[in-house]
């Protein structure tokens, strides 16, 4: 056909007429479509302004494919080679203002039902044809895919712990998706960009790089992947950066610790250049060198052999000599005592002098005349010793009379201990001095002491020396005294009769029994008796029992222990860790709480009987301690007093050791702590007790905190942490539970699991946390814990229900299954500490003692004395189980009797005096039983 009459118009629904008709027949483009028309008007092929882009298809949702052509008479949508309907096609048109040209565009729309019906390994592809007179214009192609995002990740990161300064890689491939996700690392919650920190770098691969950790590098790192489709989170890899310990420069040799002979010294050093943090390695290698060194031993001079006699001279003496040289004082040793040189008469008596003569104006005295001149020189002589002895007197008195530390009556005689240095003597009118709050019940009358009677109270600057009172109205007898002995928990009462009243007596208070100047001033900074952590009483001849409650902390005082007539105040206070040095030192490890009783200076006429709390593991059938027990001197510093196993005849004390206590025998009274340290090949372990604790209820807030206390597994260590707790407004959860710590370097290891993350969050950063080994084994921190900081998602959220491991690593570990309710008021959850229970803080006299006088004293006259047959007090003490070191007990006046006091010790919850009479009927003390019978309460 020729076309030239024809418009436009006509001539593009002739050619869509055509086009339908020859839709069963395959063509190719060119034969549907001419290129080229002879007869149409000039005019450019269409250009695609807008062509059709990829799309997804989200779940259900169909895409919009558009194009836009100019100059365009008609634009058709053909998808995957085959037309689209031209009713599924929406066409606009308009006009370009600038170029006059007609403008179309066109939408379809693609469902997912459509992209899911096309098989073959193409994709679904749609593609815009535009028509002109000048012929036919195709776009590119547009892919419609369906959109999805797989669940799990290819490769998820990792969590680690590397050292300050490694380089770091992390890993991630993003699920399969499509499109293919985009990957963006979050540190704790926020977005990590290289741009902003060059120490990062994520790789084409979508791997995390950190080219020098650093500690604040520590945290928890996460993959996020996402599409149009979803977003998805890889699980969270925990980054632990440590840091590895360093030892410190050597301290200085130490002077050697044998003065005469040979001996050792030591030099320290301390992990803490640095010190391991986040798990970091300890120090390898021993904290302690010692050397040996040699002193020279002293030797004190001696005299030589006096010399001969020499010529008799004209004095009628000769003399002789004698030198400090066999031996000479040498390396500071003392010097020869007496004289050099020695003279007497060589005439014995018979002088053969001549005198010189008389002058002639004086007489000569006869002999009568010279006896009478020397008597009246002697009396002479004695008027002037008498006058001088009376002057003294006098000045002696006048200087007693404004002593400020005088007693002004019996009541500040008999409670003058643990005053101030200022103490002043009380008003007449204040019948009261003791305590303002506890007041005495003291009579008015005064008591006559036949002794001398001493100043209870010096001044700094006084002399440390007791001046002696001289009788007055102030000593009148006493019917009945009654002392009140006050400590921080408890009051007890002292009966004392008549007669003992009127006995030789003196009473004695801490601050005169060997402390002045500097000494006294460290006593008072360091023997602070706080509430619940001291107790005191006045004892006497008939001795007593001191216990401060729930510690596991007493002492014993066996009767006869203080000298008949004398009262001392004694006191027993447990050390604060804040208000004291430690006894540990180098590997050493504190197993005990650090105890002071007193006075320090006191004579004792027997051994006392501390008992000391201790958290060593002993139950090993090989020993795996060096137990040490130490004393501090008035200085602050730390000497050993024994080692267990290693006693001699000159160690002053005896150490009886139990699973959970030990009990000392001492003579002297003072600063005392127990310590050890592993003894090899096998390591020690310690008996650690974790308390879980969190905040009273209701709980008013979002957060929520749970602290978990590592402590000794003694009864004053949680006594300590539950007094605190209380303080800050915690309740106990659970009854602690018992951990074995090793002797390994490997720290103790917390993390909490299981937490319903629909309900609460942990805002803890990393998956566990970690207490140092060393903070644990040295004691130096007290006490120890470790907090867990949770986030509830509304207020309304009540239960929390949780897991908290405690392990240490590659050791022991304890697991708490928390169910609770934090709004419900738990009942106070206080347990008794084992071997803590509540006994009087103290007892005085006989009732201190299961075992009655009467019972002891023939126990004693019976075992005293050695026996052929071995059955004596020997035999007692392996049957008790006292026999560890039997030559303390030997060098005793009454070995039966220290055994005894022991016993009480030992026994001080549970002394029935079943299991003595059961050894006794062993040894085949018969005679011992009928009095046991008879006389207590077996």
């Amino acid at each position: 056909f020729k076309l030239k009459s024809f418009d436009q118009g006509f001539l593009a629904l002739l050619i869509y007429i055509i086009t339908t008709a020859r839709a069963d027949t395959d063509y190719s483009d060119a034969e549907v479509l001419p290129d080229s028309f002879p007869s149409a008007p000039a005019e450019p092929l269409p250009e695609f302004l807008l062509e059709p882009e990829d799309a997804f298809i989200v779940k259900n949702r169909p895409v919009q494919l558009r194009c836009r052509a100019s100059p365009a008479t008609q634009i058709y949508f053909k998808c995957n080679g085959e037309w689209v309907n031209q009713n599924d096609h929406v066409t606009r048109e308009s006009l370009d203002q600038l170029t006059g040209l007609v403008v179309r565009e066109v939408d379809i729309s693609v469902s997912r039902t459509q992209v899911e019906e096309l098989f073959g390994l193409e994709d679904y592809w749609c593609q815009c044809v535009a028509w002109s007179a000048a012929g036919t214009t195709k776009s590119n192609r547009a892919y419609v895919r369906i959109a999805y995002l797989r669940k799990n990740f290819e490769q998820e990161p990792l969590g680690r712990e590397v050292r300050l300064e490694q380089e770091v890689l992390l890993q991630c491939r993003p699920p399969e998706g499509m499109p293919a996700a985009e990957v963006d690392w979050l540190k704790n919650e926020d977005v990590i960009d290289p741009s902003q920190d060059s120490n990062f770098l994520i790789t084409i691969d979508h791997d995390l790089i950190i080219k020098q950790a650093r500690l604040l590098d520590t945290a928890n790192y996460t993959c996020v992947a996402r599409n149009v489709v979803a977003k998805r989170r890889s699980s969270t890899a925990t980054l632990i950066v440590y840091v590895s310990g360093g030892w410190s420069s050597w301290t200085e040799w130490s002077e050697c610790n044998a003065r005469c002979g040979r001996g050792w010294q030591r030099r320290t050093r301390s992990c803490t250049n640095p010190a391991p943090l986040n798990g970091g390695a300890f120090c390898e290698g021993p904290p302690v060198q010692r050397v040996t060194c040699t002193t020279l031993c002293p030797v004190d001079g001696g005299w030589t052999e006096w010399a001969k006699w020499s010529a008799c001279g004209t004095e009628c003496t000769h003399w002789r000599s004698r030198e400090c040289q066999d031996p000479p004082p040498i390396n500071g040793g003392k010097h020869c005592s007496g004289s050099m040189m020695e003279s007497k008469n060589c005439t014995e008596g018979l002088c053969a002098r001549t005198s010189p003569p008389l002058s002639p104006c004086v007489p000569a005295l006869t002999p009568g005349m010279g006896v009478a001149v020397y008597t009246g020189l002697v009396v002479a002589l004695l008027l002037s010793v008498i006058m001088v002895l009376c002057v003294g007197v006098l000045a002696y008195r006048r200087r007693c009379r404004h002593l400020h530390g005088d007693i002004t009556d019996s009541s500040s005689a008999l409670t003058a201990a643990f005053h101030p240095g200022n103490y002043k003597p009380p008003r007449q009118d204040n019948p009261h001095p003791l305590h303002p709050s506890a007041p005495p019940d003291l009579t008015a009358t005064a008591g006559a002491f036949r002794g001398p009677l001493f100043s209870l109270q010096q001044g700094v600057n006084d002399s440390p020396h007791k001046i002696p009172m001289t009788t007055s109205p102030l000593l009148d007898p006493l019917p009945g005294l009654k002392i009140k002995v006050y400590n921080a928990s408890t009051l007890s009462s002292l009966e004392l009769p008549a007669d003992m009243c009127s006995s030789d007596g003196e009473i004695l208070s801490l601050k005169s029994v060997g402390t002045v100047g500097r000494e006294r001033e460290y006593h008072s900074h360091t023997l602070s008796r706080e509430p619940g952590l001291s107790t005191s009483a006045t004892l006497g001849h008939l001795g007593g029992r001191l216990t401060i409650p729930n510690t596991g902390v007493s002492l014993l005082v066996p009767p006869g222990t203080i000298p008949q007539g004398k009262f001392y105040e004694m006191y027993l206070i447990i050390n604060k860790w804040d208000k004291t040095t430690l006894p540990s030192e180098g590997s050493q490890t504190v197993l005990s709480p650090v105890v002071s009783c007193g006075p320090s200076g006191m004579l004792l006429n027997r051994p006392v009987v501390l008992t000391l709390p201790h958290c060593a593991q002993l139950d090993t059938p090989t020993p795996d301690w060096t137990l040490t027990l130490k004393t501090q001197t008035h200085q602050g510093a730390w000497e050993e007093v024994l080692t267990v196993g290693e006693e001699t005849l000159s160690s002053p004390c005896y150490l009886q050791l139990e699973e959970e206590c030990c009990h000392v025998l001492m003579e002297q009274l003072g600063t005392y702590g127990l310590v050890g340290q592993s003894c090899p090949p096998q390591p020690a372990c310690k008996r650690l007790q974790l308390a879980l604790f969190a905040p009273r209820a209701p709980c008013l807030s979002l957060d929520y905190s749970l602290r978990i206390y590592c402590i000794h597994d003694t009864p004053h260590a949680l006594k300590e942490v539950l007094d605190l707790e209380r303080s800050l407004g915690g309740v106990l959860l659970e009854d602690p539970k018992p951990l074995l710590f090793k002797d390994s370097y490997h720290n103790l290891r917390l993390s909490i699991h299981d937490i319903p993350h629909t309900h609460w969050r942990s805002k803890l950063l990393a998956k566990y946390q970690e207490i140092p080994f060393y903070h644990i084994w040295s004691g130096s921190q007290r006490p120890l814990h470790c907090t867990f900081s949770l986030e509830r998602g509304s207020l309304a959220v009540s239960q929390l229900a949780c897991k908290i491991c405690v392990r240490q690593v590659e050791g022991e570990g304890q697991i708490f299954q928390l169910h609770t309710d934090i709004q419900e008021t738990l009942p106070p959850h206080s347990p008794l500490p084992s071997g803590g229970t509540c006994l009087p803080s103290s007892q005085v006299g006989p009732y201190a003692f299961r075992l009655p006088d009467s019972i002891r004293q023939k126990i004693c006259a019976s075992l005293d004395a050695p026996s052929a047959r071995g059955c004596d007090w020997r035999l007692l003490a392996r049957s008790l189980g006292f026999d560890r070191y039997l030559n303390y007990f030997a060098t005793k006046p009454s070995p039966t009797g220290v055994l005894l006091d022991l016993w009480e010790a030992c026994h001080q919850g549970d002394a029935d005096l079943v299991s003595l009479a059961t050894a006794l009927e062993e040894m085949g003390k018969s005679e011992v039983l009928v009095v046991m019978t008879t006389d207590g309460d077996c």
